[in-house]
């Protein structure tokens, strides 16, 4: 009977304990030798990195690109004929190609702006004057027709399969450079087409999945960190608070210890930290009135969006590695979906040109811009046709516009071009997980070597695809 118990029970209920909690105290010694260290860290990336942290700005819904930078004098020549096209929703739904469809002119006249001579309509004025430091990309395709899939594939490299977002996976390759505030932050995310999952992290720790401030539709005021500080208990109260807590939680965590668990520790350590240095990273008041006015806040209607911008800013110049700033009306309607109504895209225009323009010359002037890549871009484009011979426009993956700025990327410069319409990706053609690729190069990390094992196999952001745009890099 005796030699059924094993020794650590034995320890254990003997001598009032105190040889187990001897044996206690030393494994706990070797389980933090064998720990691994904090997954925040920051990490060496695979290769000099031209940038250190990426600002991207969603224009949810679809930018059309024939309506802003993409100019295509054949739809001014052909402008209301029917023609044959292969519209990719008629082709998801019914098979059929050749349809015909009627050509619709752009509603913004064109011109060349910079020395680069690079064409952009009067959609977009105040980005037109930072034309010179503009990489754009012509020739983007995708995957997924409908907002949801598209979307999640912009995000994550997946239709609809869980996977970690863009952001998650920088943050598990190069860690944190500033373990006071979060490493990926979302501002206004939208709750639709995949909600949370297109700032989560899937099936790596939950350490690296975003932080969210505020969301799509609500005011860029709100757009903070809830129950950041309890003023009901002083600091040195609210220390001893967290070291008990962590005490508790650290009985259970270890090598074997669950990731999820590791991540809720974390995530206290952080809220603890965060307390210091959030509120003043998140407050505008200190700006001065120059800078308020440059990104268009407390003047209509570019204040809701310029505070996000400025956000950005804020949190790049802090070391956060991959912000995500939303452009989206509400989940049922995103902003840049006109399909029946094209002169809507002037109203979203205004709200986000000036902006974003301020954020570009903020950057610079600050000497950001040299390590921070800038991403502009939709989940698609838009057709060159009207849909249903209507007065809007549908949906279109095939070939579409999205622009790049600041480190490692080349300025002034055009890559890629769809078909005389605008329609295809014809030239130089760019999948998105080649710009997912790009992006990470652009970082100094190599997609093909950036993996994590789950369910027996390893997995990347770019799965078994994707390539660096050399063409685009400086």
């Amino acid at each position: 009977m005796l030699d059924a118990i094993r020794r650590r029970d034995l320890l254990k209920h003997t001598a009032c304990g105190f040889g187990y909690l001897a044996l206690a105290g030393l494994a706990a010694e070797r389980a933090a030798a064998e720990a691994p260290p904090d997954p925040l860290w920051p990490r060496s990336p695979h290769f000099p990195a031209k940038a250190k942290r990426v600002i991207f700005l969603f224009m949810q819904g679809g930018v059309s690109q024939v309506d802003s930078f993409d100019y295509k004098p054949r739809l001014f020549r052909d402008d209301g004929k029917d023609m044959p096209f292969d519209d990719a929703r008629v082709i998801a739904n019914t098979g059929a190609r050749g349809s015909e469809q009627r050509v619709m002119r752009p509603l913004w006249e064109f011109s060349r702006h910079g020395e680069c001579g690079h064409w952009g309509s009067s959609l977009f004025p105040e980005l037109n004057r930072h034309m010179d430091e503009l990489c754009f990309i012509h020739s983007l395709h995708t995957e997924g027709v409908a907002h949801g899939p598209a979307t999640l594939f912009l995000h994550c490299g997946a239709t609809s399969a869980v996977r970690p977002s863009l952001g998650a996976w920088i943050q598990y390759g190069l860690g944190t450079e500033n373990r006071d505030l979060p490493g990926f932050v979302t501002i206004g995310p939208s709750a639709g087409n995949g909600g949370a999952r297109n700032y989560g992290n899937a099936f790596l720790p939950a350490v690296y999945q975003g932080t969210p401030l505020g969301k799509a539709g609500a005011p860029a005021s709100e757009a903070t960190i809830r129950n950041l500080s309890n003023p009901r208990l002083s600091e040195a109260d609210q220390r001893r608070q967290l070291d008990l807590l962590l005490a508790l939680n650290a009985e259970q965590s270890g090598p074997s210890s669950d990731p999820e668990l590791d991540a809720v520790i974390s995530s206290f350590e952080l809220a603890w930290r965060m307390q210091m240095n959030a509120p003043d990273a998140l407050d505008l008041s200190g700006e001065s009135a120059e800078t308020l006015a440059l990104y268009g806040i407390g003047e209509e209607p570019t204040d809701n969006f310029g505070r996000q911008c400025l956000l950005a800013r804020r949190l790049s110049e802090r070391g956060v590695r991959f912000i995500q700033v939303t452009y989206g009306d509400s989940t049922a309607n995103p902003a840049w979906d006109q399909h029946s109504n094209m002169p809507k895209h002037a109203d979203h225009a205004r709200r986000v040109d000036r902006p974003i323009a301020g954020l570009l010359a903020d950057l610079r002037r600050r000497g950001l811009l040299e390590d921070t890549l800038i991403w502009w871009g939709s989940e698609f484009g838009r057709t060159p046709y009207a849909q249903q011979k209507g007065t809007g426009r549908d949906h279109n993956p095939d070939g579409f516009t999205v622009w790049l700025a600041g480190a490692g990327v080349k300025p002034g410069f055009s890559f890629g071009a769809t078909d005389e319409f605008g329609h295809k990706a014809e030239q130089d053609k760019v999948h998105m997980h080649d710009l997912h690729a790009t992006i990470l190069h652009l970082l100094g990390l190599d997609h093909e070597r950036l993996t994590y094992r789950h369910s027996g196999r390893d997995f990347r952001l770019t799965d078994v695809h994707g390539r660096v745009v050399e063409g685009i890099l400086a």
